[in-house]
């Protein structure tokens, strides 16, 4: 380093004799010096300004450096670094060092890093009035991210979604609900390479707090209160661990594709486990106790409502049931058809029961995948709902496009619904709108599937049955299949599964009275006595 000290006040900076003009690339520092009072500014003998033996005192003065940087993008030599006001030598000298190794971090075969790192000290510079941290930028060199590019983490997020051309609507919309919703609500504002663990967990722990006002306004006595979260559904552990997981997904992209990070923050945050649902049977003493729960909600909401009206199917559906997943008994599965043969869906809802379609896979269903000849119908399409609007699409994986074998009654019960469809049409005339659906409204306009559900939910209620979801259907075919006898892997392929591992592990349990006959008939191979103990049903979990 060219240190230089200078009595007189240094001359104007285009001077040739003055230290600045001639600086290299390895900077020079020199001292101002800085009198007490005007008349010792050319005094040599300026109080503290002279050591003992006539040198310049490194510790008083204002120390100024200035060095080269590198050439910007387009070849030419920019102007100089000059920083001044430093108090002693020492300090200039520590920052002048720490810029010349800045650019020395690059590699030398790549003069665009060395660049990039010069605009980075001067942009750096300007905003903060500090150098960047060296090791931030040796991190970012080695991992072969871009050193001056800023964006924040709702800007790349607006990003990662316009990348994602070849995806399912389904997995587009989560991921649109999960930016719009929270993370650009939370973690928008951030710049993205600053992002943190705790930035991502301090939202979650916001999002825990409203879920808490949630509840509390909920049983708020001001009707205001309440209706402020009417539709405000609290945020489960399983959505929470969605929303990480796009997060995720982002910052990944962030890192693979334009080498923003080199760190995610997403993967190695800590969340408390996700845990389904344990799914149960509704025992005749678990229904009992839910009538009674039952009785007493719609009592303490009508007293609430100074005797108005209660809605029925919001009030069952509001009551606490043991678990989130319940599971009728075959003889509810049977109370509930019976019911239902006086609806005009009532072969959507056998096919739902007997066959295992998803609720998508029954509404999308075309006349033409269907052969009552040979009593088959074929998966191909489904309609989802995403938020209130409908769109057709592909099946959920490969393994979901199939082909179904169908009972006889199942056929019969679909060749009387294809009559009524006709009778319908004739009924319309020219304002039938032919989709092609095997369900349909009225005028042959395709179902909406909450419609569906809607129904669902009335039907059984009005067979008296405790409440469960439509798609707990599904896992009632499940369960009736096993518990005939029908092998793992066929009930795997007629439920759409990619491996019969996942149907196994998901849908296969017992009632008590399984249990207790398997242990009978064990006990019988070894003693070689018969059972007496009638045989249980198998019944479903989640699917």
């Amino acid at each position: 380093m060219d240190l230089s000290h200078h009595e007189p006040p240094p001359s104007p900076p285009h001077a040739p004799d003055h230290p600045w003009a001639t600086a290299g690339p390895n900077g020079s520092a020199q001292r101002r010096r800085r009198a007490r009072h005007r008349r010792h500014q050319h005094t040599p003998a300026a109080p503290k300004l002279r050591r003992a033996d006539g040198g310049w005192s490194y510790r008083h003065g204002i120390w100024n450096y200035q060095i080269e940087l590198p050439p910007g993008v387009d070849g030419k030599r920019r102007g100089p670094l000059r920083r001044g006001g430093f108090a002693t030598q020492d300090a200039a000298k520590d920052e002048l060092g720490q810029v010349r190794d800045l650019p020395a971090l690059a590699d030398p075969r790549e003069p665009a890093t060395r660049i990039q790192i010069a605009d980075l000290i001067k942009r750096t510079l300007a905003e903060t009035d500090t150098l960047p941290d060296v090791e931030t930028v040796r991190r970012k060199v080695k991992t072969g991210q871009h050193l001056t590019r800023e964006i924040t983490v709702e800007q790349w997020l607006a990003e990662f979604l316009n990348r994602k051309r070849k995806i399912e609507e389904t997995t587009r919309r989560s991921y649109e609900g999960h930016i719009r919703l929270y993370l650009t609500p939370y973690l928008g504002r951030l710049w993205l390479d600053q992002l943190k663990v705790s930035d991502i967990a301090l939202m979650f722990e916001q999002i825990e707090e409203f879920n808490d006002t949630i509840a509390e306004r909920r049983i708020d006595p001001d009707p205001q209160v309440r209706a402020s979260v009417k539709y405000r559904r609290p945020i489960s552990i399983a959505t929470m661990h969605r929303i990480r997981a796009t997060l995720r997904h982002a910052l990944n992209m962030a890192m693979r594709q334009d080498r923003l990070l080199d760190f995610n923050p997403a993967a190695v945050l800590e969340m408390a486990a996700y845990t389904r649902p344990k799914p149960l049977v509704w025992t005749e003493d678990r229904v009992r106790a839910w009538q009674e729960d039952f009785r007493s909600y719609r009592e303490a909401e009508k007293q609430r409502r100074d005797g108005r009206r209660v809605d029925p199917i919001d009030a069952y559906t509001s009551v606490p049931r043991p678990s989130s997943v319940m599971v009728w008994t075959p003889e509810h599965t049977r109370l509930f058809l019976e019911e239902a043969q006086r609806h005009r869906l009532f072969a959507l809802y056998q096919l739902i029961a007997l066959r295992g379609l998803r609720r998508g896979e029954a509404c999308g269903l075309r006349w033409k995948e269907v052969d009552l000849n040979s009593n088959t119908l074929t998966v191909n399409w489904q309609l989802v709902q995403l938020a209130w609007d409908v769109h057709e699409g592909t099946p959920k994986t490969d393994a979901s496009v199939r082909t179904i074998a169908l009972d006889s009654d199942t056929a019969r019960v679909l060749r009387a619904h294809r009559q009524q469809q006709l009778q319908e049409r004739l009924a319309m005339g020219e304002a039938w709108t032919d989709t092609g659906f095997v369900f349909t409204q009225p005028d042959g306009s395709r179902l909406h599937p909450q419609h569906v559900s809607d129904q669902f939910l009335w039907l059984a209620y009005l067979a008296g049955l405790p409440p469960i979801r439509l798609h707990d259907l599904r896992h009632g075919a499940a369960s009736l299949m096993l518990a005939a006898g029908v092998e793992m892997k066929v009930v795997q392929e007629t439920l759409g599964h990619t491996s019969s591992a996942f149907t196994a592990d998901t849908y296969t349990s017992v009632y008590p009275q399984v249990a207790m006959a398997a242990a009978e008939k064990t006990a019988a191979l070894l003693f070689g006595e018969e059972s007496q103990v009638e045989p249980g049903k198998v019944i479903s979990l989640k699917g």
